[in-house]
């Protein structure tokens, strides 16, 4: 699918959702976070993007989202040190977090379902996949909008 039939695949999708969900993106790769941006938006979802943890700790002290969107391969603190402060953190613990990460070993997907996460997308992502995260924590309807 080139990028304008998805695009105009996607729009047609937005007018219909209503409230707009809120999702922050934690990606130390700038391109991957535009990327998902992109997508996100075109479903209907308002994005920040944080490129650090660092960065990403003001987002979340600032407004806890409704959807994180996380890469477990980050230098400094990985993606489940990430995890495990989430499932600490009283104010954040039940946010839904869907892992989009180029990590692919079953070890490694084991160890973020067992840190509670919702979803795991390896990269590199598809607007389907994260349509379909979204359904599974119930921040999009489940029919298809056409």
């Amino acid at each position: 699918m080139t990028f304008g039939e998805w695009e105009r695949w996607s729009l047609k999708r937005v007018k219909s959702f209503g409230n707009m969900t809120y999702a922050l993106i934690i990606d130390d790769v700038e391109e991957v976070t535009v990327n998902l941006s992109r997508m996100l938006e075109l479903l209907g979802v308002e994005c920040k993007a944080a490129f650090s943890v660092r960065e990403a700790m003001l987002h979340l002290l600032d407004r806890p989202p409704d959807i994180i969107f996380l890469d477990i391969v980050m230098p400094g603190f990985d993606g489940f040190e990430v995890l495990a402060y989430l499932r600490r953190e009283p104010r954040l613990e039940n946010v839904p977090v869907c892992v989009v990460s180029t990590e692919s070993q079953e070890e490694t997907v084991k160890k973020a379902r067992k840190l509670g996460v919702a979803d795991y997308i390896v990269k590199p992502a598809g607007i389907e996949e994260l349509e379909a995260a979204l359904r599974s924590v119930k921040l999009l309807p489940r029919r298809r909008i056409v």
